[in-house]
C-alpha cells in the first residue's frame, strides 16, 4: 500500500452573514458590502444570495438589514479574505455603518 496524504482536501465553506446597520447608514452599509464582496471574489468567494430586510425602521432596529449566503473554496480562502489589507483599510468605514455582524458556517439544504 502507498502512503496516504495526511492533508485532507480543501472543502468549500458556506457562510450565512447577518449585517445590522447603524441608524441612518443603510445605504452606507450596502456600499461598504459592495466593495468588500468585490474583494472576496478575488479569493474565490461567491455570493450565493444577498437579501435585504423589507421592513420599516423599527424592524431594522431588531433585525439585520442584509443577509448574505457566501461560499469560499476553503477555510484558508476565508482567512485570507478576512486578512486582506484592502479589507482591513476599510475598517473605519465599516465601524461607521455596521452596528453588528453575525457569521454562521452553514450547509445548504435542498
Amino acid at each position: 500500500m502507498g502512503m496516504q496524504n495526511s492533508q485532507s482536501p480543501a472543502r468549500p465553506v458556506t457562510l450565512c452573514v447577518l449585517l445590522w446597520a447603524n441608524p441612518g447608514t443603510a445605504s452606507g452599509l450596502i456600499a461598504y458590502e459592495d466593495k468588500v464582496l468585490g474583494i472576496a471574489a478575488e479569493y474565490g468567494g461567491r455570493v450565493i444570495q444577498r437579501a435585504r430586510n423589507g421592513g420599516d425602521d423599527h424592524a431594522l432596529e431588531v433585525q439585520p438589514l442584509e443577509i448574505q449566503t457566501l461560499q469560499f473554496p476553503s477555510k484558508q480562502a476565508v482567512d485570507q479574505f478576512m486578512a486582506d489589507e484592502r479589507r482591513q483599510a476599510l475598517a473605519d468605514e465599516r465601524d461607521r455603518v455596521v452596528a453588528m455582524t453575525e457569521i454562521i458556517e452553514v450547509q445548504l439544504a435542498s
